[in-house]
């Protein structure tokens, strides 16, 4: 009898302490998750009172956003088991905010742009937590759905880059319609990678989903204020 029980016993305890990883897990990317907001406001409120990244042109604004996001994820990737990762992560998302402001500024000039961005940031977290609520709900597997995602993530990036040689608004509103779809998505799809155990680094975690998150909230930002704008 003891030999039919152990069994068992072992592989509940070995389900359990799988569970209890992943929460771990969970609640640790909510945190990081939650303190990285404080050095993205710094950085956008940085960002619009010196006018840093206002002074730049599109074209020098591109190369060091890019340069300066891969840079800072790969030190990321690079030093995610230590708690340097988390200062690393944190830099970025400073880094990140700073790189908003000059969107931020944009929308400022609007007489009711306070308004504006409070919506975006609201509309934003309705979407973040739908997402995050939905995870926790859906059974089925969702792998399959990264391919589809990054397919789509590549064209928004493409497109955001060609968009200002082709001067379009279709193109423009386009993207932006697109973006916000497909990065309300892959907040659905990270958290449920960390839920199922797909994902057991929370410095990771963070990082997948916070770019999700700045990609939703740059995306209604420049939805309401092409549209809801008032000179």
């Amino acid at each position: 009898m003891n030999d039919n029980v152990q069994p068992v016993y072992t592989g509940y305890a070995a389900s359990s302490g799988a569970v209890a990883q992943r929460n771990r897990v969970l609640r640790n990317t909510y945190w990081l998750l939650a303190l990285s907001m404080v050095p993205t406001v710094l950085g956008a409120w940085v960002g619009v009172t010196t006018g840093i990244t206002a002074s730049m042109g599109v074209g020098m604004s591109l190369i060091v956003f890019l340069g300066g996001a891969f840079a800072f994820m790969f030190a990321i990737e690079k030093t995610k088991t230590s708690s340097a990762g988390v200062y690393v992560l944190l830099a970025f998302t400073f880094f990140m905010g700073l790189m908003l402001s000059r969107l931020v500024a944009q929308i400022l000039g609007f007489s009711n742009g306070t308004s504006l961005i409070m919506t975006a940031f609201g509309g934003t977290a309705v979407v973040f937590f739908a997402m995050a609520s939905l995870a926790t709900v859906i059974k089925r597997d969702l792998t399959t759905m990264g391919k589809f995602l990054f397919v789509g993530a590549l064209i928004v990036f493409v497109g955001f880059i060609v968009s200002p040689f082709l001067q379009s608004s279709a193109l423009m509103l386009t993207l932006l319609v697109l973006c916000l779809g497909v990065f309300s998505a892959f907040i659905l799809y990270n958290v449920k990678r960390v839920i199922d155990g797909g994902e057991t680094n929370y410095i990771t975690a963070t990082l997948a989903i916070y770019l999700s998150i700045y990609n939703v909230f740059q995306s209604l930002l420049m939805l309401l204020g092409i549209f809801g704008g008032e000179d």
